[in-house]
């Protein structure tokens, strides 16, 4: 290895992370853009059976996270995300067997047969199906809860201070990547090959990502990959996590912060409370923005028109959020700040994006195209807002501890 240039190998880590999120995302949307189409004539469903699945997928997920990131810091980065995606992978892959259990439950040998079925047996087979999926779902959400607290502190070993924004609006964009290849590719493959084989599918990308990620990530110490130059970079802040380290060590008794323990900080309620008002931004407009552009103007989700808008919208997400994640990097390397003084007035400029949501309904008298690029200007602050926020647990806590202030958030 060439000793006197630094390798680049921390940006392969990061590219892991983004695919891994990507495939995140994936996984989540299958039931969404299958169930109406192809899943609600097999099991007799209705919106309420969907409401019910989606809802518990919600609860489940949001206390996955809580406790998946004090599990990560246990496991480490390596084994902890292995497991995550790999239990979210097999979460996956079990819905397509949701239509195989309940056939063998109802007594039936076909698809046909529980299509046409009607009466006791249509409630019989909506009930156990609906069972079924909601089984499936929360293996899905155990898993993917440990994705975002590996991949923050994934990005804490692997990256300085100065630069962990940027690296997390990277892989962050993964999200909005797969909300732009779900509904391109999933409907097709589902019409294509089944809706079992879109789960199965879609599962199977996690796997792959699994193996390479096995085999691939050692921390940058260890790795063979990372010669002493970039060492040196990755680890630059290394007195200062050594102070954090050394504190903590003293508050506890080996070294790694309970759930508890963290909720006893002050920065760990900043940040839980950072989240809680300001994720709504997000999902309302991820939620709600198909559904607005088919009401409004007519323009329904598998429509030309439909998919060029929203298309143009996560464009505009991820260009300009992984554009704004850099602006920290930016203050440290050229106006000299603190990492962390870089961070807040990065923060303090993309607060300010989501205000531009209160011109996109007058704007949009003129042209649906003006909603799509201010709802993707105001989506992109937010996730470039979210980038540093996470970045800032490594500014106040130890990398040992990472990914459990994740989890709580």
């Amino acid at each position: 290895m060439n000793k006197g240039k630094m390798t680049n190998f921390r940006w392969v880590i990061c590219a892991m992370l983004f695919f891994a999120t990507t495939v995140n995302y994936l996984d989540r949307q299958v039931l969404s853009l299958t169930w109406d189409e192809f899943i609600k004539p097999e099991f007799h469903w209705n919106e309420i059976d969907y409401g019910n699945i989606t809802g518990l997928f919600a609860i489940v997920y949001a206390i996955a996270q809580l406790f998946a990131g004090r599990i990560v810091d246990r496991l480490g980065t390596k084994k902890g995300y292995a497991v995550a995606i790999g239990v979210w992978s097999l979460g996956a892959c079990v819905h397509a067997l949701c239509g195989l259990a309940t056939e063998a439950y109802i007594g039936v040998g076909s698809r046909l047969e529980l299509i046409q079925a009607t009466g006791d047996m249509a409630v019989a087979i909506s009930t156990f199906s609906v069972y079924m999926f909601m089984f499936a779902r929360c293996v899905l959400a155990l898993g993917e809860g440990g994705n975002f607290p590996s991949a923050i502190k994934a990005t804490a070993e692997y990256f300085p201070k100065k630069d962990r924004a940027f690296a997390t609006s990277i892989f962050n964009s993964g999200a909005s990547i797969g909300a732009l290849v779900a509904p391109l590719t999933i409907p097709v493959l589902a019409a294509k090959f089944g809706w079992e084989m879109a789960f199965l599918i879609i599962g199977a990308l996690g796997f792959v990502w699994m193996g390479f990620w096995v085999f691939i990530y050692k921390k940058p110490s260890e790795s063979k990959h990372v010669n002493a130059e970039e060492l040196a970079y990755i680890e630059q802040d290394a007195s200062l996590d050594a102070e954090y380290a050394k504190k903590n060590e003293a508050e506890t008794d080996g070294g790694k912060m309970g759930i508890f323990q963290c909720l006893k900080h002050r920065q760990a309620w900043a940040f839980i409370l950072a989240r809680f008002f300001t994720d709504g931004v997000w999902w309302f407009f991820l939620f709600w923005a198909p559904a607005y552009f088919s009401d409004q103007y007519g323009y329904s989700s598998d429509s030309g028109m439909g998919i060029a808008l929203i298309f143009t919208l996560y464009a505009i997400v991820t260009v300009l959020s992984i554009g704004g994640g850099y602006l920290p990097t930016y203050f440290v390397d050229k106006k000299g700040m603190n990492p962390y003084i870089g961070r807040m007035r990065a923060m303090l400029i993309f607060a300010c994006f989501p205000l531009l949501g209160l011109i996109a309904q007058p704007m949009g008298e003129y042209s649906a195209w003006w909603p799509a690029v201010i709802i993707g200007l105001l989506g992109a602050g937010h996730q470039a807002w979210s980038a540093n926020l996470y970045s800032t647990i490594g500014d106040m806590f130890p990398k040992s501890t990472v990914a459990t202030i994740t989890g709580i958030g």
